[in-house]
């Protein structure tokens, strides 16, 4: 199957403009939310879903089950199916920034063939940006052609998010954080992993690293990084199982080949003990 085709006898064009269109229709109901979500509870410490979230997912996957009934659908919130061929969504990237009125969040969705991500949309509705893939097709924000940064360590801002719900991971994570922080110019956080991925292929970011995240937050963001030229693999350096294991590490390739020798700079550190793999 060639990276322009896909099952069911559409192209991944078609697929691309399907899953938009669903990405937008979510993107409604978290603009339409902002402020006054309904019914906030916690999944966990920290770990928090609205309303708005199971709303959104609801539009997504009814859009998606319009345009590809015969594909299997997988949601953060509310589950699905999961099939060799099927969409991945996360309906609220950023749950806890918009909770607290901070506007760095985005719909995002992803179509995964065999493990590997193939089509992929990042909307930010209060942004005004839609970042969009599909294998072989080249990444883009609203139209414009996407390329990952050529700066050097010094004069790079990467991204980062906290273990926030693994806290026995934090000596590994903040063992790597510091000989990050120590390198790049900056590190920033802001709280959406799939925005931080999307950020990072248009080059306002250099790099990204995350310890366990869900393969609904990372599948389509990964994608807008690969084909704008950046790489994507796991902790290991593998570029296959960072998807199920949810351990990423993104960036331009020489970006990519720092922080992977940061890790393992972390790794050496005391601070940081081997975990189980």
């Amino acid at each position: 199957m060639s990276s322009g085709s896909a099952p069911g006898g559409r192209d991944l064009p078609a697929l691309l403009a399907a899953a938009e269109e669903a990405a937008r229709a979510g993107g409604e109901v978290v603009a339409q939310g902002f402020r006054r979500p309904p019914n906030v509870r916690a999944k966990a410490p920290g770990d928090w879903v609205s309303d708005i979230d199971t709303r959104s997912e609801s539009v997504v996957r009814d859009v998606l089950a319009a345009r590809t009934p015969d594909l299997a659908f997988f949601g953060e919130e509310e589950g699905g199916s999961r099939g060799p061929v099927g969409w991945l969504c996360d309906p609220l990237d950023g749950t806890a920034n918009f909770l607290h009125g901070f506007p760095m969040v985005s719909v995002s969705v992803a179509l995964v063939r065999d493990g590997v991500p193939v089509v992929g949309v990042v909307h930010a509705p209060f942004l005004g940006y839609t970042f969009t893939a599909y294998a072989g097709g080249g990444a883009f924000r609203d139209g414009e052609r996407l390329s990952v940064g050529e700066r050097t360590p010094e004069q790079s801002i990467c991204a980062t998010g906290f273990p926030f719900r693994h806290k026995d991971l934090a000596p590994e994570y903040f063992a790597t954080f510091e000989a990050a922080f120590l390198t790049f110019e900056d590190v920033r956080r802001a709280g959406s992993a799939s925005l931080d991925l999307a950020f990072t292929a248009a080059g306002t970011f250099d790099g990204y690293f995350e310890l366990r995240l869900g393969p609904w937050d990372v599948a389509a963001g990964a994608l807008l990084v690969r084909e704008a030229g950046g790489l994507v693999t796991d902790w290991e350096g593998d570029d296959r199982r960072w998807l199920d294991s949810g351990d990423i590490v993104v960036g331009s390739p020489a970006i990519h080949a720092v922080l992977m020798e940061l890790i393992a700079e972390g790794r050496r550190s005391p601070r940081a003990p081997g975990r189980a793999r």
